[in-house]
């Protein structure tokens, strides 16, 4: 019986819902640029991160709290010296496994040399991952958080983790954008 019980569970584990993590690769720009920043915090990190989430102040806890659901924050940037050192065909292959596992693009914004592209990947109910994809002529920018997410208290990272402003439906721009309107 205890085995019956045991199989049964692992399959119920294997059956419920998750969330593909997102290769982001990019190794070969690393290279290329001027600078760049690789962040890779997994479920343990992101614990012990929160634990200095702790001293109180309301801030603190609402961060200590999105991140406790979190298993997973990727950040991948580069800086270049010369326009033209990427191509925007070097984010397809993350575009690719976005679109072939359920993600929805939730935000897709065009200027002139800016392009920036907000990924959902819905969870049941709850939004069980985020993938930002920010490009500029010389700055190439992919986040990629996995876990429980609430979209209304994910700005709350931006300036954490290496997260940058994200811009997020429905939120307010951060002050230093407001700023300089």
């Amino acid at each position: 019986m205890k085995r019956a019980l045991w199989f049964a569970g692992l399959i119920v584990a294997m059956a419920a819902p998750a969330v593909a993590q997102i290769q982001i690769g990019l190794d070969d720009l690393a290279a290329k640029a001027k600078e760049s920043v690789n962040i890779s915090l997994d479920s343990t990190m992101l614990k012990l991160a929160g634990s200095f989430f702790s001293g109180g102040k309301a801030a603190d806890s609402g961060i200590q709290n999105l991140i406790s659901g979190l298993k997973n924050i990727t950040v991948r940037s580069f800086t270049f010296g010369e326009e033209g050192d990427y191509k925007m065909s070097d984010l397809d292959p993350i575009r690719s496994q976005l679109r072939s596992g359920g993600w929805a693009k939730i935000v897709g914004v065009n200027e002139k040399r800016e392009t920036t592209e907000v990924y959902s990947k819905p969870q049941g109910s709850q939004v069980g991952g985020i993938a930002v994809l920010a490009a500029e002529p010389k700055e190439l920018t992919v986040v990629y958080i996995e876990g429980n997410i609430d979209l209304s208290k994910l700005a709350e990272l931006a300036g954490h983790f290496g997260i940058p402003d994200l811009p997020i439906p429905g939120q307010k721009p951060p002050a230093a954008e407001l700023q300089k309107r």
